[in-house]
């Protein structure tokens, strides 16, 4: 029986903590930098978005990517790219240079997040792929914790130029080790010319497929819901209340999804994990529509959102038996997420800010529905197929 090596799992992990900082580093020090860039004004928000709005265009051509050139080859790339354009950005250079660092910074973070849970996916025994590709679904909302609670002190004693350092040596320990440790896998992936017709058929290939397309189209919907949330509820939380909640909900995500997510990932297939979530989810929103801001259907919508998460990475391999077919299912799931993080958070405001609060609960029950009927539709594709 194959043996997990639980090691080289974490440490892949501990790679993908690096990657979510690639967007935490300026989220969380965004009030900084007008301080350093004052003449910047709207262009400042494109310090934190560059690497997201990458992603959209390039998602899938990154699967194509990491399969041709190998998985372990495009992690170190991304691993040893992400820290040189830390350490440079650590310089603070010009706007513009700047800018233009966080635009290669997107590139790095898709070679991590496309061949990361990839190798994840083929080192796992097969008992051990729920627990693993769940563990990794964990890595953003970790990061931004880690990041509040180490990274804003280290911020407060030697600045935005100490953080960045920081992620840069972080990125380059893991770079040494995983050098060092991980053997490349078989590439199941013919060498194909990148034309731009291949790149387009890319996309076709993958989104007529029902099954390398399932994890990305869900995911759509539930990056669309999970930062827009956090970011349009807590004005209708309670003041005495809000601090707890906020700190506590994503908490209570990655619980949900180490505990009861992995239980079920035992017993019943990862989308029935998925479905299961998108159903809780859309049952909280009724939920907060009825108790407006209230702590107990803030927390259970968390952990309903929890079961998304997890099992979403865990559908990947479940679907796809192949490494190729892994990263393109892995390269939609950067695309289609940062559509979502991309649209969620205005999207949600301006609903919120024309009908009240009631839009909250509207909009995003309305996005937990679809994204279970996308699945429900999918599956019943893949059964007549």
């Amino acid at each position: 029986m194959q043996k997990t090596p639980w090691g080289l799992v974490l440490a892949l992990w501990g790679a993908g903590l690096g990657a979510a900082a690639q967007y935490g580093k300026f989220s969380a020090t965004f009030d900084l930098l007008p301080g350093i860039y004052p003449e910047a004004g709207r262009a400042l928000g494109l310090i934190v978005s560059g690497v997201g709005l990458l992603g959209i265009f390039f998602g899938v051509i990154a699967g194509l990517l990491v399969a041709r050139v190998r998985y372990r080859r495009a992690l170190l790339w991304g691993l040893w790219t992400g820290a040189a354009i830390s350490l440079f950005q650590a310089l603070l250079p010009p706007l513009p240079w700047m800018l233009a660092s966080r635009a290669l910074e997107g590139l790095s973070h898709l070679a991590l997040v496309v061949a990361a849970p990839t190798l994840i996916a083929q080192l796992c025994a097969p008992q051990d792929r729920g627990l693993a590709l769940t563990l990794w679904g964990t890595f953003f909302g970790v990061a931004f914790t880690i990041l509040a609670w180490a990274g804003l002190p280290l911020v407060a004693v030697g600045g935005i130029p100490a953080l960045l350092t920081a992620h840069a040596l972080y990125l380059a320990v893991f770079a040494v080790y995983l050098g060092l440790r991980l053997r490349a896998l078989e590439n199941d992936a013919p060498a194909v010319a990148l034309s731009p017709g291949r790149l387009l058929r890319e996309h076709l290939v993958i989104y007529a497929s029902p099954a390398i397309s399932a994890p990305a189209l869900g995911w759509l919907f539930y990056t669309f819901c999970f930062v827009s949330i956090l970011t349009v509820l807590p004005p209708y939380i309670p003041a005495d209340m809000r601090a707890f909640v906020m700190g506590a909900m994503p908490l209570t995500s990655i619980g949900a999804s180490m505990t009861l997510g992995v239980f079920l990932l035992r017993v019943i297939p990862a989308v029935g994990v998925v479905l299961t979530g998108f159903a809780g989810s859309a049952l909280c929103m009724l939920w907060l529509w009825a108790d407006p801001g209230g702590t107990l259907p803030c927390l259970a919508l968390a952990a309903s959102m929890g079961l998304i998460q997890g099992a979403s990475f865990a559908a990947v391999p479940q679907l796809n038996h192949l490494p190729a077919t892994q990263a393109q299912a892995n390269g939609a799931m950067a695309q289609m997420g940062n559509v979502g993080n991309t649209l969620g958070t205005p999207v949600m405001a301006i609903t919120a800010g024309a009908v009240g609060y009631a839009g909250l609960p509207l909009l995003a029950g309305g996005a937990f529905v679809l994204g279970g009927c996308v699945h429900l539709y999918l599956a019943a594709r893949r059964k007549r197929a």
